[in-house]
């Protein structure tokens, strides 16, 4: 596996990961309505939402690099 595949990889584990545990806060501030837990919320969601332009602009940059 190439570091570009390996990177692309990660980088989906990660939107993943944090997009899981924005809806999680969020949906646990609305039973507990702790602040801290709204703010984690919206938090990981921002951070998927910029790792989603970063994998674009990743594969725009490296779009002749091979896979392999």
């Amino acid at each position: 596996m190439s570091l570009k595949a390996f990177h692309l990889v990660f980088i989906l584990i990660s939107i993943l990961f944090s997009l899981v545990f924005g809806v999680w806060g969020i949906m646990s501030y609305f039973n507990s309505e702790r602040v801290a837990e709204l703010v984690l919320g919206v938090v990981s969601l921002l951070g998927s939402v910029g790792m989603s332009f970063y994998l674009y602009f990743f594969l725009k940059k490296f779009k002749h690099v091979s896979y392999l």
